[in-house]
């Protein structure tokens, strides 16, 4: 995707900033379903379902597994807030299996 305008990124936990950067295009899941995000998006607020989201920046692609949270989309940033949230090494799909994974911890520690 050389070439493409880039824009703001931030994935945003409770304890700390996960990851920051500049990215091309961004997909993930909403509770509405998929998103597709390039400079230039019209604001947008969404609900974040749990899963994967790609982010693409100039020379790879970021994966993290995401517990739930919003999705913001303005001036040229695009903030996702999540409770829990972990980058993940491979494909949307092995970033899925991390969010699974979070939000059966969550489901654990609401049971204590």
């Amino acid at each position: 995707m050389a070439g493409h305008p880039h824009f703001r990124v931030d994935i945003v936990t409770p304890e700390a900033t996960i990851w920051s950067g500049e990215a091309e295009f961004i997909s993930a899941r909403t509770t509405e379903g998929d998103i597709g995000i390039f400079a230039g998006h019209e604001p947008t607020m969404a609900a974040l379902a749990t899963g994967g989201v790609e982010i693409h920046t100039e020379d790879s692609v970021v994966s993290a597994g995401v517990h739930g949270g919003f999705l913001q989309i303005f001036q040229e940033t695009v903030t996702l807030l999540t409770d829990r949230a972990e980058i993940t090494e491979g494909s949307r799909d092995d970033a899925l299996k991390v969010a699974r994974e979070l939000a059966a911890v969550e489901e654990t520690l609401a049971d204590l």
